[in-house]
C-alpha cells in the first residue's frame, strides 16, 4: 500500500510528464523551427511566475485508429490563468508538440471550459495558437468541439476582450475561432491561416502557391485584414500582446485603467507645420496624433490594412481612447471598401468597451469608381454609418481641413450622434470640394465668359468663402466649436473629462441588422 509520500512522489511524475508535452525530442524539433514550446510561450507572455495551470490532468478519450495506445499529455493544449501587468487574464497554449496541436474533444473541452472560467471572472482571454486543425482520428467529435468554441466566441464578443496570437501553421477550424476574436497577432515567416492549405488547393484546383503566400503573416496583415498585428519574432509579438493589453478594460463592465504619465503639453505650437492648409497637399496624420497624445505613445492597429485610414489606441490625461483618422498620405485619405470595414470594426470594438473614440477628419469622401462600386461601396460604407451611430461612448470629432460629402456625415457628425465636433479654422465644410462645387453651379457663367478660366478660379474661391468653410456649420450648430489647432490637446482633454459621465440608451430591442 502507498504511503503519502508516494502518493506525491507519482504526482510530481506525473505532472513532470505532462510539462514535458510529446517529449525532448519533439521539443527539439519545434526549438529547431525556431518556435517556442506552449509551456515557454505563456512564461513570455505573462508577469514572471504568475501562471497557474488548469486542467492539466485532462487525456483525451478516442479508441479508434490505435488512439488507445497514444499517450497525449494535456491533450496537446495547456490552459490557466495569469496576470499581465498585475491585472488578471486566461490563457490557452496549444501545444504542437502533442499531436501537432491538433484539436480532439477533451482539447477543445479544456478552451471551453476556460472560456466560460474567464467570463465568470471578467477577464480576458488570450489563445496562443498553433494548430494543423482537427484531430482526424477523432471524426465529428473534433468538429462538435470547434463548434463549442466558435458558440463561445460569439456570444462572449463584447463581454470580455479575446485576442488571438497565431504562432504556426493553423488551417480549417482552427483559423475560424481568432476570426471572431477581437485581435489577431501573427509572426512574420512562421505564421500561416488559411481555410485549405496549398496541396489541398493544387490537388482541386491545380494552382500551385506556397504556405506563405497563401495565408502568411505579410499577406494577411496587408491583403486580407484577417491579421492586426504582426512582428518578425514570437518574443516581439507577445511583447506586443503585452503592450496592447492597458488600453483595454477587463470586461465590457469596466473602463480602461488610467496610467499616469508625462502627460503631454496642452499648447503644441508644433502642429500649425504639420498640417498643411492647401487642401491638395500631404501629411502624415500619425504625427499630428503623437503631437497630440500622452507621450507620442500610439499603438496603431492593422498598421498595414487599408492604409488610407488610420486606427489605434493611446491616452490624454492618462485615459485610454480610440483613435480614428483619415490619411492623406494614401488615396488622399478617401474611404473605400477596405477602410470602411476597418474602421467600423474598431468603432465597434470601442464601444463593446467603455473605450472614447476621437475622429481627426480630412477626407475628400468616399473612394469613386467601378470596381468600388461593383464591390459594394454602399453596403460597405453603410457600415460606418451604423457603427457611429450605434455607439454611445463619448465621441468627438476635429476636422483638420475637409469633410465633404456623405464622408463627412459618416465620420462622426453631430447628424448621427457625435458629442462634441470642433474644427480649425482652415477647415472645408461642404457637400463637395470648392472645385467640383464651383464647376456645377457656375457652369453656364463660367461657359459664358471670355476668361474660363479666371472666372472659374475667382468661382472657387467665392464658393469657398462663402460655403466651404467651418463658420457656416457653427451657425447651424453642426460644429461646436472652431478651435486654435496649437490647444487641440487642451480641448480633447477638457471634452473627455466633460464626458466621463456620459450615459447614453438606444431603443429596446433584440439587436440591429448591421450591414454586412
Amino acid at each position: 500500500m502507498k504511503n503519502e509520500y508516494d502518493k506525491l512522489h507519482d504526482l510530481m511524475s506525473r505532472k513532470q510528464k505532462i510539462e514535458l508535452g510529446g517529449g525532448e525530442e519533439r521539443i527539439h524539433a519545434q526549438h529547431s523551427r525556431g518556435k517556442w514550446t506552449a509551456r515557454e510561450r505563456i512564461e513570455l507572455l505573462l508577469d514572471s511566475g504568475s501562471f497557474v495551470e488548469l486542467n492539466a490532468f485532462i487525456q483525451h478519450r478516442s479508441t479508434q485508429f490505435g488512439m488507445e495506445k497514444t499517450e497525449a499529455p494535456g491533450d496537446g493544449v495547456v490552459t490557466g490563468y495569469g496576470e499581465i501587468a498585475g491585472r488578471l487574464v486566461y490563457v490557452f497554449s496549444q501545444d504542437f508538440t502533442v499531436f501537432g496541436g491538433a484539436l480532439g474533444e477533451m482539447h477543445a473541452l479544456k478552451i471551453a471550459r476556460l472560456m466560460d472560467l474567464a467570463v465568470k471572472a471578467k477577464a480576458p482571454i488570450i489563445g496562443l495558437n498553433d494548430s494543423g486543425g482537427a484531430r482526424i482520428q477523432e471524426g465529428v467529435a473534433s468538429l462538435d468541439g470547434y463548434g463549442q468554441l466558435f458558440y463561445r466566441n460569439s456570444i462572449y464578443s463584447g463581454v470580455i476582450p479575446q485576442i488571438s496570437v497565431i504562432l504556426g501553421s493553423c488551417a480549417g477550424g482552427a483559423v475560424y475561432s481568432p476570426a471572431l476574436t477581437d485581435f489577431v497577432f501573427m509572426v512574420e515567416e512562421t505564421s500561416q491561416m488559411f481555410i485549405t492549405g496549398p496541396k489541398v488547393i493544387e490537388t482541386v484546383t491545380g494552382e500551385q502557391i506556397s504556405a506563405e503566400e497563401l495565408g502568411g503573416a505579410k499577406m494577411h496583415a496587408s491583403m486580407s485584414g484577417c491579421a492586426h498585428f504582426t512582428e518578425k519574432s514570437e518574443s516581439a509579438l507577445l511583447e506586443e500582446v503585452r503592450r496592447l493589453l492597458p488600453f483595454l478594460p477587463q470586461s465590457y463592465l469596466e473602463k480602461a485603467p488610467i496610467i499616469e504619465n508625462d502627460e503631454g503639453d496642452d499648447w503644441c505650437e508644433h502642429l500649425l507645420e504639420l498640417v498643411p492648409t492647401e487642401a491638395t497637399k500631404v501629411y502624415d496624420v500619425r504625427k499630428v496624433i503623437e503631437a497630440i497624445v500622452d507621450n507620442a505613445d500610439f499603438l496603431e492597429v492593422h498598421a498595414k490594412f487599408a492604409k488610407n485610414i488610420v486606427i489605434g489606441f493611446a491616452r490624454i490625461a492618462g485615459h485610454s481612447v480610440g483613435l480614428v483618422a483619415n490619411q492623406p498620405k494614401v488615396m488622399a485619405g478617401g474611404l473605400d471598401i477596405n477602410a470602411s470595414d476597418k474602421l467600423s470594426r474598431f468603432v465597434r470594438f470601442c464601444d463593446s468597451f467603455n473605450i472614447p473614440v476621437i475622429t481627426f477628419e480630412d477626407v475628400s469622401g468616399f473612394f469613386p469608381g467601378a470596381s468600388q462600386e461593383q464591390s459594394g461601396i454602399i453596403r460597405h460604407g453603410a457600415k460606418i454609418l451604423y457603427a457611429y451611430s450605434e455607439a454611445t461612448v463619448p465621441k468627438i470629432t476635429v476636422i483638420l481641413r475637409k469633410a465633404f460629402g456623405g464622408a463627412y456625415v459618416a465620420l462622426n457628425s453631430k447628424a448621427i450622434g457625435a458629442d462634441l465636433v470642433y474644427a480649425w479654422p482652415n477647415a472645408e465644410i461642404a457637400v463637395m470640394g470648392p472645385e467640383a462645387a464651383a464647376n456645377i453651379i457656375f457652369a453656364k457663367e463660367i461657359e459664358q465668359s471670355e476668361n474660363r478660366e479666371q472666372t472659374r478660379r475667382n468661382k472657387i474661391t467665392e464658393y469657398r468663402e462663402q460655403f466651404a468653410n467651418p463658420y457656416i456649420a457653427a451657425a447651424y450648430g453642426m460644429v461646436d466649436d472652431v478651435i486654435d489647432p496649437r490647444e487641440t490637446r487642451k480641448k480633447l482633454r477638457e471634452a473627455l473629462q466633460m464626458l466621463r459621465g456620459k450615459e447614453e440608451s438606444r431603443p429596446n430591442r433584440k439587436h440591429g441588422n448591421l450591414p454586412l
